[in-house]
């Protein structure tokens, strides 16, 4: 049994009990066979079966025991990747190297993202075990300071625009070969071979084309050669490069076999160049259509401004490089100048571009004490701006960070690629002998059955039922030579991948940041939205609705007193008499009902004065003195304890109340006297996309559920005006049962997407099976959540699900591509109806086509609905 140990560096531990609670956690593991764990080291130390348990359960087992173990992150790429079975092999490379929790090599990005254990092993180690497997490791992100990034940035672009570089050279090299070698094959197929001397400056035909193909057989196939060695000797697996290369060889071979006259029959130089000639050019417009695939993010990156301008305490500027820029440094930023880095506006006011963080195409007005994204655009007035956050602490570089960690996993749906792409290239391999022993075997037979095939005379089988000159040997290697060829597991690997790395560009690009790949998937699946209300539906925070004045006798609606008499104009105060004595009463508070009071006299220009001999009472209201007379702004308690008739108010607060407000009467006391002025009401005001959230997500079928911990009647109202079903409201909930309820929800398999902003909706968004966390909340919801809105719009949610529906719909147009080739060429191939040149074009371009396929689907917007075929409406 092959036994290993590492070393955990574990956080959160405070006393001896805690060390014990994480060694009886992990000795619980089925295959750990010791574990022990020091609390005044914060380490522990595990032995444990590999193959019985992997090193990220035992992680898994340390948190789920509430602990966490210190884990590094670094994202390096690497080239030499010729399919998804590349990939593959690299990613068990690095499984297999002690210390590693996790590693994903995605073959459409030519990257390896890897969480490893600090302690037990290093990049160094992980860069050894992909170079063992035979690929090339190409810089490195430790995850450390925005320099390490930048690096990386740099190695990889520098080494993907040389693949290209390399991949376009030759091209052009095997293509100026390969020329007269296809003017020989079209020659030999349309006119018989009847057109050209047999003869070339006296060289005899066969030596030509043998003297031409061969430097394209050096060149171009020595790194299939040399990589189908890797992956047989090194990695005991079959690759592209194995198929490419025994189609290849076959032909060259038969073709020296046949030219040394050791068997009789025409040769194939010009079918082996070509092979090698179509491939390479596949290789390059993929390496083309990879980078391309990936402009939007670089781009993204490229907008970071590249110097900022401090303003020092004596008020002299300077410029200076935006890495040398230190959080509490204040900048200078003119109109038309990007944002140097993310920080708060201490002067100045103006509108701020920031679609390239949210996606909105409408600049944001930005006053004093408001927050900027660095890399966004200053529109029109000058801001000083004190940094908050640099380098690799940035929104940009986060929002970076978040799509290429998204892009490393994959939907569930890539297992099925996976598993297809593991047996694919041996049962091709077993495919084509069998189908090429079966045609030197029985060829009269098999051709018998097939003639009446419409593709039967146009290719090299006919001549067989004919008696032409192709000998049953022959034929047997053109099938076996075409049926390898056809066949490749690339398009299927890049099905996934180049369509999740699309669609997660195109959410940051709209500001809906997916944390994965399988986010994607889920979201797709999600049959239930559930919305907290505060902060989420609504505004989070009060603000004035309702200003009813009042004579101070009951009242009817129209307008007339309760017991008959007119209720006269000097007799009712104004509305905004009202409101500015409750404004002038409250303006001492620091309450949220309060401020909303006099925020709300201040949007109407009032002039809101200072009280004198104020008093908060608290749980009823205040008690000031405004202009010499006692001012009462509270409840009814506060009122009525002053001896106040409140029933001329009694209907307008049952109404204001019931419409999820809250109302506060508003009284003044002259010599003893009380008078009952009018009623102010407050409440957290719907957010504008909130009632078009709802609707969208009704129209598609889904049931939208409100959740909070706010009373009934404000939970209901706030329904009403959203448009949810008031039986999907659940209200009074307690921090701790909002997981409860959402796991409930899904008790019966539905599947929840949970929306919420609040430190308590974090264990309900962990619960759902996707966790929706608007941006302006807080940062333990983020955290929590598996995808998260920058902007603070509902209708954001909706974009997230048509964001998924698209990726997920291309990712099945791909595989059905992918499938489909492979389904309708290698029976025509295994019959014979494939020329081995025809054969390797098709595989190379089919590849190029999921690749195409997936760039189309940049252009694509979440304003719409996702139509299969790829129109937009």
């Amino acid at each position: 049994m092959d036994v290993r140990t590492s070393r955990l560096d574990i956080r959160g531990m405070s006393c001896a009990n805690c060390s014990a609670t994480v060694g009886d956690a992990l000795t619980a593991l089925d295959g750990v066979r010791d574990a022990t764990v020091n609390y005044a080291t914060d380490e522990g130390t595990v032995e444990y079966d590999p193959e019985a348990v992997s090193l990220r359960d035992i992680v898994a087992a340390v948190e789920d025991a509430g602990y966490g173990v210190v884990t590094d992150t670094t994202t390096f790429a690497i080239t030499d990747l010729s399919c998804a079975n590349c990939a593959d092999t690299t990613e068990a490379a690095l499984d297999a190297v002690p210390g590693v929790v996790e590693a994903t090599v995605n073959y459409a990005t030519d990257e390896a993202q890897v969480t490893y254990l600090p302690g037990t092993t290093s990049v160094a180690a992980l860069h050894d075990a992909v170079a063992d497997a035979g690929y090339t490791p190409v810089g490195a992100d430790d995850g450390e300071d925005d320099g390490a990034a930048d690096a990386h940035e740099d190695a990889r672009d520098t080494a993907r625009r040389a693949e290209i570089r390399r991949q376009r050279r030759l091209t052009a090299f095997g293509a100026a070969l390969a020329a007269p070698l296809l003017f020989f094959l079209v020659e030999e197929l349309l006119l018989g071979g009847s057109y050209l001397p047999d003869h070339v400056l006296g060289i005899p035909r066969g030596w030509v084309q043998f003297l031409i193909a061969t430097p394209v057989q050096v060149v171009l196939g020595r790194p299939f050669y040399r990589n189908a060695y890797t992956a047989l000797a090194k990695n005991r697996r079959a690759n592209m490069d194995v198929l490419i290369a025994l189609g290849s060889t076959t032909a060259y071979v038969y073709s020296i076999a046949v030219l040394s006259g050791v068997i009789v029959g025409r040769v194939y130089f010009d079918t082996a160049a070509l092979i090698l000639v179509f491939i390479t050019l596949g290789n390059y417009l993929e390496a083309r259509s990879k980078g391309q695939a990936g402009d939007a993010l670089r781009k993204l990156l490229e907008m970071e401004a590249e110097t900022a301008t401090l303003v020092d305490d004596d008020g002299t500027e300077r410029e200076v490089p935006v890495a040398d820029v230190a959080v509490g440094d204040r900048m200078q930023v003119r109109p038309g100048e990007r944002i140097p880095t993310d920080g708060v506006v201490v002067d100045g006011a103006s509108a701020v571009d920031e679609s390239m963080v949210t996606g909105e195409s409408v600049p944001v007005e930005k006053d004093v004490g408001d927050e900027v994204v660095g890399a966004t655009i200053n529109e029109n007035g000058a801001l000083v701006v004190e940094a908050t956050r640099v380098g690799a602490d940035t929104a940009l570089q986060e929002i970076v960070r978040t799509v290429k960690e998204a892009q490393s996993r994959q939907p569930d749906i890539q297992n099925l690629a996976d598993r297809i792409s593991a047996y694919f290239v041996p049962a091709v391999i077993a495919n084509a002998l069998l189908w090429g022993a079966l045609w030197s075997l029985f060829p009269g037979t098999l051709a018998a059955t097939i003639e009446w095939l419409p593709l039967w005379g146009l290719v090299a089988g006919g001549p067989i039922v004919a008696g032409g000159t192709v000998s049953t040997f022959e034929f047997a290697v053109v099938v076996f030579a075409s049926a390898v060829l056809i066949a490749c597991p690339c398009a299927l690997g890049l099905a996934t991948p180049a369509a999740t790395m699309v669609g997660t560009t195109i959410g940051a690009q709209n500001g809906v940041l997916f944390k994965g790949g399988d986010v994607l998937e889920r979201a797709r699946d999600v049959d239930t939205v559930v919305f907290d209300k505060t902060g989420t539906l609504t505004r989070g925070e009060m603000s004035l609705t309702d200003v009813v004045a009042l004579d101070g006798r009951p009242a009817n609606h129209d307008g007339t007193a309760a017991d008959g008499g007119q209720v006269t104009a000097r007799e009712r105060p104004s509305e905004d008499e009202v409101l500015c004595l409750a404004a002038t009463a409250e303006r001492a508070s620091e309450h949220p009902l309060a401020r909303a009071i006099v925020d709300g006299a201040t949007a109407r220009d009032l002039a809101v004065g200072d009280a004198d001999d104020f008093e908060n009472v608290p749980g009823q209201g205040v008690r000031a003195t405004v202009d010499g007379e006692t001012v009462l702004v509270g409840n009814r308690t506060l009122l009525g304890e002053a001896g106040i008739d409140l029933s001329p108010a009694a209907e307008t607060m049952e109404r204001l109340e019931s419409a999820g407000k809250t109302a506060m009467l508003v009284a003044r006391v002259a010599d003893g006297d009380g008078t009952l002025l009018g009623v102010v009401a407050a409440a957290d005001t719907v957010k504008p996309g909130a009632s078009e959230a709802v609707d969208a997500l009704q129209a598609r079928g889904l049931d939208v559920t409100l959740l909070t911990g706010d009373n009934e009647r404000t939970a209901r109202a706030v329904a009403e005006q959203v448009g949810i079903d008031p039986a999907n409201v659940r209200a009074e909930v307690l921090p701790e049962d909002k997981s409860d309820a959402v796991a409930a929800i899904q008790e019966d398999g539905r599947a929840a997407m949970m929306v919420g902003d609040g430190v308590n909706d974090a264990p309900a968004l962990a619960v759902a099976s996707v966790g929706c966390a608007i941006g302006s909340g807080t940062d333990v919801a983020i955290e929590a959540a598996d995808l998260t809105l920058m902007r603070d719009d509902p209708l954001d949610v909706v974009k997230a699900i048509r964001i998924s529906d698209a990726t997920l719909s291309k990712i099945r147009q791909n595989l059905v591509w992918a499938l489909g080739y492979n389904t309708a060429m290698i029976p025509l191939a295994s019959l014979g109806l494939l020329q081995p040149v025809l054969a390797a074009a098709a595989m190379a371009f089919s590849s190029v086509s999921v690749l195409g396929n997936s760039l189309l689907f940049r252009r694509y917007t979440p304003d719409h609905d996702y139509r299969l075929l790829g129109r937009f409406r």
